[in-house]
C-alpha cells in the first residue's frame, strides 16, 4: 500500500523557518521525482518545488525560489522541502507528491497546514 505522510507544518511568525518532510513507503522511492505543492484558501494550487528521482534537479516556483529548499534522503525514503523567511502568502496546506512517467500513477500526502501570522 502506498503512502506519503507529511509531517512538520505548523505556525511560525513571518521571518521564521520550518521544515516539512514527507516519509514515503509501499513504491520503489528512487524511481520518482518527488514535488510539494500547496493550495491556500480560495487559491489555486500551486507546484513549489520538484526533485528528480535521483536528486540531480530541483526546479522552484518563482514565489519561493532563494527562501526554500527541496532534498530527498533515498535511504530514509523522505523528501524534505525547507522554508526560510516565511511570509503570510506562504500560508497554505503542503502536500507531497510522488510522479514518475506514465502510465504510473500519481501518489499524494494527505496535506500539512502551514500558517505564517504574527
Amino acid at each position: 500500500q502506498v503512502q506519503l505522510v507529511e509531517s512538520g507544518g505548523g505556525t511560525v511568525q513571518p521571518g521564521g523557518s520550518l521544515r516539512l518532510s514527507c516519509v514515503g513507503s509501499g513504491f520503489t522511492f528512487n524511481s520518482y521525482a518527488m514535488s510539494w505543492y500547496r493550495q491556500a484558501p480560495g487559491k489555486e494550487r500551486e507546484l513549489v518545488a520538484t526533485i528528480s528521482d535521483h536528486g540531480s534537479t530541483t526546479t522552484y516556483a518563482d514565489s519561493v525560489k532563494g527562501r526554500f529548499a527541496i532534498y530527498r534522503d533515498t535511504v530514509k525514503t523522505t523528501v524534505y522541502l525547507q522554508m526560510n523567511n516565511l511570509n503570510p502568502d506562504d500560508t497554505a496546506v503542503y502536500y507531497c507528491v510522488a510522479r514518475r512517467p506514465r502510465p504510473f500513477p500519481d501518489y499524494w500526502g494527505q496535506g500539512t497546514q502551514v500558517t505564517v501570522s504574527s
